[in-house]
């Protein structure tokens, strides 16, 4: 009976083994992406303003990633959040690293809003409301449920 008991947990435990889903592949740490997450954090605090494009006038979403992109790395991205989704490389969720953009539906429309991931789970992006560049998780209840998609420009 005890070997019974044995043989079943094994069973049990080799199948639940095999339902996990499997860690995600590791990306190396990009050196432009990581340029641009230095750059990002010294735009922290810089007001929003709708359409805006640098950090004087003030920043929207889009706006803040192509400042960045541009004077960090030289790498253009333009358009709205929408527009800069359908380029670069989609990346896995779960491999995302330093730089790669995050895009979120926060209007009720695809790709409204885009941050960039700067590791630990967190995301820089310049959101209309309380009105500054900030940090904020992406395991946060707002964002989480509005995840859309990660891309990435770097290698």
């Amino acid at each position: 009976m005890r070997l019974a008991w044995l043989a079943l947990a094994t069973i049990l435990l080799l199948s639940a083994c095999g339902s996990i889903t499997p860690p995600a592949e590791q990306r190396p740490p990009s050196a432009r992406g990581n340029e641009v997450v230095l750059f990002a954090m010294g735009m922290m605090d810089t007001g929003y303003r709708f359409g805006g494009k640098n950090p004087e006038a003030g920043f929207d979403c889009s706006g803040m990633v192509s400042y960045i992109f541009r004077e960090a790395v030289g790498v253009h991205v333009s358009g709205s959040a929408a527009d800069i989704a359908k380029r670069g490389r989609e990346v896995n969720p779960r491999s995302l690293r330093a730089g790669d953009l995050v895009f979120f539906n926060t209007m009720n429309r695809s790709f409204s809003h885009v941050g960039i991931y700067i590791g630990d789970g967190r995301f820089v992006h310049a959101p209309s409301t309380n009105g500054r560049v900030r940090i904020d998780r992406m395991d946060n209840r707002y964002f989480a449920q509005r995840f859309e998609m990660a891309r990435s420009y770097f290698d």
